[in-house]
């Protein structure tokens, strides 16, 4: 399969950033979105709601559903799941892109920050591929992505910030976990990860217009998990995919074209070793 045409996508934090970068992706090929985020009016520091969001959609191509959803409400979660997959008539692919960070260390952070990242990463992951699996397990070729890193367990990845790398391995465990739970059952279940920071608000707000410059447009990881969401997903399950590796594994080498500043090195991400020359 090459294309996403007439599949539904459950795409959490849709309203800005990777999450919208990959509804947009699979609108191009004509596919349905449900946009699935907090962001109603807009916010006064952060671009984008779930109803501009679905306007982009649909002008790239595909259509879009557009529901208030806070990952962190049980309630909420199960909604916003039933009114899309009324609307479209199902739910083929879950993308866990929803994601809290603050990169505080220990005596620093408070535990209230440290609830919210759990609440929201963890979580919010666990939560959303739980309640959407009735529709998985019904459709054809279904995938649950999720944005998180691979399961790399060193010292440093956690002592500058430890409930933040807490949170985050969390939703990569969950992919650890539900990819050997449903593979025999069909689901493919994933994670994608950035070689480098992704221009974003939360990377704005992490190291302003000089890291923005350095970092890579979201377009690539939106790229990235449409190479992995075509994929048959009784053959391709369980992975810690990287997005330039996934975009080289298609015969893409020059990523040039992503960055915000090509005269500038791409800053690293969290997570990952160098990659090798």
């Amino acid at each position: 399969m090459t294309t996403l045409k007439n599949k539904t996508l459950f795409v959490t934090g849709a309203s800005r950033g990777i999450g919208l970068a990959i509804a947009k992706r699979a609108a191009r090929d004509g596919a349905n979105v449900i946009v699935a985020a907090k962001t109603d009016r807009p916010h006064p520091k952060l671009p984008g709601t779930i109803h501009s969001a679905a306007a982009e959609i649909e002008e790239a191509g595909g259509r879009a559903y557009p529901v208030v959803c806070d990952i962190r409400d049980d309630a909420a979660v199960h909604s916003a799941i039933e009114q899309g997959a009324r609307h479209f008539g199902g739910i083929d692919i879950v993308v866990n892109n929803a994601s809290a960070i603050a990169l505080l260390d220990t005596q620093t952070i408070t535990m209230s920050r440290f609830d919210l990242m759990h609440q929201v990463n963890a979580r919010g992951t666990f939560l959303v591929s739980k309640l959407c699996l009735p529709w998985l397990l019904a459709a054809d070729n279904p995938h649950i992505l999720t944005i998180s890193p691979p399961l790399n367990l060193e010292e440093k990845w956690f002592a500058p910030h430890v409930a933040y790398s807490m949170a985050k391995f969390g939703m990569s465990l969950a992919v650890l976990g539900m990819a050997g739970e449903f593979r025999d059952r069909g689901i493919a279940v994933n994670a994608l990860w950035p070689r480098t920071t992704i221009a974003t608000a939360a990377v704005d707000m992490l190291g302003g217009d000089e890291l923005l410059r350095r970092s890579r447009k979201p377009d690539i990881m939106a790229d990235a998990a449409h190479a992995i969401l075509t994929r048959p997903s009784r053959e391709f399950t369980g992975n810690f995919c990287v997005d330039d590796e996934v975009l080289e594994a298609e015969g893409i080498d020059d990523l040039r074209g992503y960055a915000v500043d090509p005269a500038l090195e791409p800053a690293p991400d969290f997570f990952l070793e160098p990659k090798a020359p």
